[in-house]
């Protein structure tokens, strides 16, 4: 028998048999959290466009955002299934919730070099290079390590070919030789571990996604997030200020100083005076 001491135990008593005890706790929830969680795994399910999506990215690894709109759209469209444009982190999601177990996801990151957003299939069970011993050998995977030193500890984020081929010569492991090395560096960039212009090499968005627990752990003291996106940063602009030196990539100062007209830094309020670039429109409205 209902015990009821109080209106307020009077009115909740009445509450739950006008509701049939749906506010009854059962098992630590609500039979009515119950249902919605039930629900929610039921909208989780994986459907084949789903695993088609996966399949895709499990090939190419990384994609850029534009593409991952067009494959989610096109997943689909070949499997009947409702495509809703604005709802491919929802989808992703949903591949994320069966992932888990696996120690896997898709992760969203942002390039350096133009601000492009891009997903990328991450192995989490394994947060450093080691992730990449099946298809590197020991000497070639200290050069990358070596590579990623020489980045990281860089001031402008980039490692010359020079010094790379240096480092080739003091392996610990087994010495590269030159075109051992070049051929190396090629793989890399192929593989998207790395990007390469005029012979000089900077980590991939792909890499810095996978990378970035060990990243973090590795150069505590060199690495800095930007001021903006709160993003790891290598390519970007500095406060010159002494006591500040907070970093912004450069498509995130293309856009926090875009319509000022005196850019000061969003941290110290010193004068900004590294050249401002042009906001570049994404690749999905440059194509309309």
């Amino acid at each position: 028998e209902t015990i009821i001491d109080s209106k307020e135990d009077y009115k909740a008593h009445n509450y739950r048999k006008s509701t049939g005890g749906e506010e009854e706790e059962a098992g630590g929830k609500t039979r009515r959290e119950q249902r919605k969680d039930q629900s929610r795994d039921m909208s989780r399910q994986m459907e084949d466009s789903h695993r088609r999506f996966l399949q895709t990215m499990m090939a190419n690894g990384i994609v850029d955002e534009q593409s991952a709109r067009t494959l989610y759209q096109y997943c689909c469209e070949t499997h009947n299934t409702q495509h809703v444009p604005d709802k491919l982190d929802d989808f992703i999601e949903t591949i994320n919730s069966k992932l888990q177990p696996l120690f896997m996801q898709i992760r969203k990151g942002m390039s350096e070099d133009n601000g492009d957003q891009f997903y990328a299939l991450v192995n989490m069970a394994e947060t450093d290079v080691t992730r990449m011993s099946s298809d590197y050998a020991d000497n070639e995977l200290e050069l990358f390590r070596k590579t990623m030193d020489l980045i990281v500890c860089s001031e402008n984020g980039k490692a010359s070919s020079t010094d790379i081929l240096n480092s080739a010569d003091i392996l610990t492991t087994k010495k590269l030789k030159k075109s051992e090395t070049e051929h190396l560096l090629n793989r890399l960039v192929h593989d998207k571990w790395l990007n390469e212009k005029r012979g000089e090499y900077t980590l991939s968005t792909r890499c810095i996604i996978e990378m970035e627990p060990y990243i973090r752990s590795m150069y505590q003291d060199q690495v800095k997030v930007c001021h903006i996106c709160r993003n790891i940063a290598f390519q970007c602009q500095i406060c010159e200020k002494p006591t500040c030196g907070i970093k912004i990539h450069n498509p995130c100062v293309a856009r926090y100083f875009k319509g000022r007209a005196e850019p000061r830094c969003p941290a110290c309020d010193d004068f900004w005076p590294h050249e401002i670039p042009e906001v570049r429109r994404p690749r999905s409205q440059s194509r309309r």
